[in-house]
């Protein structure tokens, strides 16, 4: 998730020469001595927390309040990873979600020395479930190597400060459409993940039945229950409910709104499959030999499948199933082949999948960096956040760690700004958080427990604050309100992601070009807009 990207990216500013009354003020400021003696005043000093103006308590606080805020995404990522795809499990994608958050906050802290926090990031991990493998032909692990390939490019343009060039190439209003996209799409998921929004043969999609008086006379109606997925009238009301009390907390500004309305949503869930286990229901057996539960059945074989793993099962699991898949199976792509595609359509969506992860990335860290360094005065002289290429640098540097891991992009949660709110000033924010993760990843057990239509409130409210930049965009030119609006269309209906920023970018170069703006269009804006080109008519 990010907030509103800035227009434009600038280097850290050059070092110039201060007024003398200036210099005398730094080094005054230089020499504040530490209130910490011995090993808590090495710690100090390294970090600047005393300098900072800040102190240990303060840290602290803000520390546990940035975890508290972005905790769900241990939740949401291995359900959207575990739940979708086969070749993982809940279990194994939780340690790696929790690794690639430890390594990305702990970067944050001692590399970068500011008080943000890394992990999975919601929007890019639904590009990589969804487009890439679901729906797009490849293998878990063969997403990994996108990722992989995602985080080296990413490195390479922060060394070499070729990032502000990829950024400013991509048309303002496709920037900021971006963001709305991916909410839409991340609901949407949510949506579906609840049963709220159902398939209906005559119009694809529709809303799913909330009939009290139905459910009430035939409660088969009420919940279903098929191969561990839960239907029915159960998993939406969940749902809604839940969006809906995570708007009063955020409205009452409660820390961790969202983590407590996961919570309280499962709470909510276990209490109405108990109501329906009062009920009557059945059985039906398909052709296939799959049987679907109803009613009190169903509700039953909720609470028979609830057991409580040895956490270090977790473990084992993420050894067996992600660690290392990046390399071990990763660049076998006979699978996507086998399926009767052709070399150059892989070569053309290697190209443009991990340019778009690569963006996706990108606008999210630095739209991050730019929102929460702002909540706390972390920004220079030029408006650009502090240390901003080793924030960069180090998010770059967690998204490879990440793939190795076996997780999608991880990147600098918005959720960060909560911390610097609470007073977070320095690296020493992001150590606590950091070290909390690590006390985190042995409760899978415990998050197992959490069910989809829980965090699914968790994707539906992700999207709700997407939704933002909406208001960024100028609806009243037409030049920007066209690539802006298909970017959102496909995004959202197309359910693809790099579609539509590939038909954003090509739609705002054509009218441009139309328009009579040639000049304003920039050598690598028209490099992506052929990969795009070459994508939808050689290979989609």
């Amino acid at each position: 998730m990010s907030e509103e990207t800035k227009e434009e990216v600038v280097s850290e500013p050059e070092t110039q020469e201060q007024p003398a009354e200036a210099n005398s003020e730094a080094a005054a400021e230089a020499v504040v001595e530490s209130p910490y003696k011995g090993f808590f005043g090495k710690v100090d000093k390294f970090f600047g927390i005393t300098k900072a103006k800040s102190n240990y308590k303060t840290e602290i606080f803000a520390g546990l309040t940035t975890f508290m805020a972005m905790v769900y995404i241990l939740i949401v990522n291995p359900s959207m990873f575990g739940y979708n795809l086969e070749a993982v499990s809940f279990g194994g994608m939780y340690i790696a979600t929790a690794l690639g958050a430890i390594v990305g906050t702990l970067l944050m802290a001692f590399l970068a020395k500011m008080p943000l926090a890394q992990a999975s990031g919601m929007g890019v991990n639904a590009f990589v479930v969804f487009n890439l493998v679901k729906f797009g032909g490849l293998t878990y692990a063969n997403a990994m190597v996108f990722t992989l390939l995602d985080g080296v490019i990413f490195i390479i343009l922060t060394v070499t400060g070729l990032r502000k060039y990829i950024f400013t190439a991509i048309p303002d209003e496709v920037r900021k459409a971006i963001n709305v996209g991916l909410g839409l799409f991340i609901a949407f998921i949510g949506l579906q993940n609840a049963g709220v929004i159902v398939d209906n043969s005559s119009t694809l999609v529709n809303l799913t039945s909330f009939n009290i008086l139905d459910a009430i006379k035939h409660v088969q109606h009420f919940a279903t229950y098929k191969s561990g997925t839960v239907g029915g009238m159960l998993p939406a009301i969940v749902a809604i409910f839940g969006v809906i009390a995570m708007a009063v907390l955020a409205k009452k500004n409660v820390k961790g709104y969202i983590l407590w309305g996961v919570l309280g949503s499962a709470v909510l869930y276990y209490i109405l499959a108990g109501f329906g286990c009062i009920g009557w229901g059945g059985s039906v057996t398909a052709e296939d030999g799959t049987v679907t539960y109803m009613g009190s059945e169903a509700c039953k074989q909720i609470f028979s499948n609830i057991k409580m793993d040895n956490p270090f099962k977790a473990f084992a699991l993420w050894g067996k199933e992600s660690v290392g898949q990046v390399f071990v199976n990763g660049f076998d792509f006979s699978e996507y082949l086998n399926a009767g595609n052709s070399v150059g359509s892989l070569v053309m969506l290697i190209v443009t999948s991990a340019l778009s992860l690569c963006m996706l990335d990108m606008f999210d860290t630095l739209g991050t960096l730019y929102g929460a360094c702002s909540k706390g005065n972390l920004l220079d002289k030029e408006g650009n956040p502090l240390n901003m290429n080793r924030c960069m640098l180090a998010d770059a540097i967690a998204t490879t760690s990440g793939a190795i891991f076996g997780t999608s992009t991880v990147t600098t949660f918005v959720e960060s700004s909560a911390g610097v709110a609470a007073g977070g000033k320095t690296g020493f924010t992001a150590l606590v958080t950091g070290l909390c993760f690590i006390v985190a990843m042995f409760l899978s057990p415990i998050a197992k427990l959490i069910p989809s239509a829980a965090t699914a409130t968790a994707l539906i409210w992700v999207g709700v604050l997407m939704m933002t930049s909406v208001t960024n965009i100028d609806w009243k030119d037409p030049a920007a309100a066209l690539p802006a609006f298909l970017t959102i269309a496909v995004m959202a209906f197309g359910y693809e992601i790099s579609y539509g920023i590939g038909i954003g970018i090509i739609s705002s170069v054509i009218v441009r070009v139309c328009t009579g703006k040639v000049k304003s269009i920039s050598v690598v804006t028209w490099l992506i807009a052929a990969f795009f080109l070459a994508t939808f008519v050689l290979t989609h």
